[in-house]
């Protein structure tokens, strides 16, 4: 019996991924035959779980939504998983789910058997974050359930928009996705009015209610979502952009920007190009000179005379800094702390 208990679990926890078994996959991951696969999903049945199964090569089982919350089994890893996810969530951009993930944690932490909470505790005792800047744009939970539930309907939202200036105008708009970068949340959706895609700052959005009219969905601005409100972000962001060619892999050089400088494209295995911009020509050109690797910008003359008066100005601090024979044999050693 408790082996047949045992197997009913491992049945439901398969059953629990969002994916359809077939009775022979099923059969193989249990270790049983297909007719016990059969006669467990019977049990599952008559205890009132909604397993429901398709006929046809392309058939198998998965459980469906039922009108109670069966018990959720995790592995291992997938319990560790969940709870370091909760304790990350405790410091996100969503406004308001500190509590409700501080609540859901200690739900968990109560059923964790007693080696994966020293595991959960152990990665919290000995790991320390750095609070985010509370200062940041956040957002209600609500605010992003209203948003997605109209794209899933395909309503309209009519809102009030802060532009990045502090104009406040009304637009209605065809929301499309929702898309997080660090702590911002963005709105990819179709302008109404200007009859053209474009990106909001959700934080700077305040609903109208109800929702206007239904919409007919149209084909997204970009394949890759991500990197289209990147480039656009970083253009509105900066008041000087530039395109740089950059020698080196695109890999090396995504690991040592921030998401926030802009995409990185590869050219070929040894060049890449970062669309990327800052505030001011001197800012640009101190952190493109961080860059540890040569670089090219052919469209921006301000920013080649930059280089030029930076390269001086370099060469002259080189030559006076360079130690004497005597200066070199009074220096003394001292300790200090690196960062790997």
């Amino acid at each position: 019996m408790l082996e047949t208990s045992a197997r009913l679990l491992s049945l439901l926890s398969l059953l629990q991924t969002p994916r359809e078994w077939t009775g022979t996959e099923l059969a193989a991951r249990l270790e049983v035959t297909t007719r016990t696969v059969r006669n467990d999903v019977d049990r599952l049945r008559s205890l009132g779980y909604p397993v429901h199964a398709t006929r046809g090569s392309a058939g198998g089982y998965r459980l469906g939504a039922g009108a109670d919350l069966p018990p959720l089994l995790l592995d291992d890893e997938e319990a560790v998983a969940v709870a370091l996810g909760l304790r990350n969530a405790t410091t996100g951009s969503i406004a308001g789910i500190e509590e409700s993930a501080l609540r859901a944690l200690a739900k968990l932490e109560q059923v964790l058997p007693s080696r994966l909470r020293r595991r959960v505790n152990t990665l919290a005792q000995y790991t320390i974050s750095i609070p985010p800047d509370r200062g940041g744009p956040r957002v209600e939970p609500s605010m992003l359930s209203s948003i997605t539930a109209a794209a899933r309907d395909r309503e309209r939202l009519r809102f009030d928009y802060t532009t990045h200036d502090g104009q406040a105008l009304r637009r209605e708009a065809e929301p499309h996705r929702l898309v997080s970068w660090g702590r911002r949340w963005y709105l990819v959706a179709w302008d109404v009015a200007r009859a053209d895609w474009r990106t909001y700052r959700v934080d700077r959005m305040t609903l109208a209610t109800p929702n206007g009219a239904r919409f007919s969905p149209r084909p997204p601005p970009a394949d890759d979502l991500a990197r289209y409100v990147s480039q656009r972000v970083t253009a509105a962001w900066y008041s000087v952009t530039a395109r740089v060619i950059v020698h080196a892999p695109a890999a090396l050089v995504a690991e040592r920007l921030p998401a926030a400088v802009g995409p990185v494209e590869a050219l070929d295995e040894h060049r890449c190009v970062v669309s990327t911009g800052s505030d001011s020509v001197q800012m640009l050109a101190l952190w493109l000179g961080a860059l540890e690797a040569d670089f090219e910008v052919s469209d921006s003359p301000e920013l080649a005379e930059r280089f030029a008066a930076l390269a001086d100005r370099y060469a002259r601090a080189a030559a006076a800094s360079i130690p004497t024979s005597a200066t070199a044999a009074t220096t003394t050693t001292t300790t200090t702390t690196t960062t790997e």
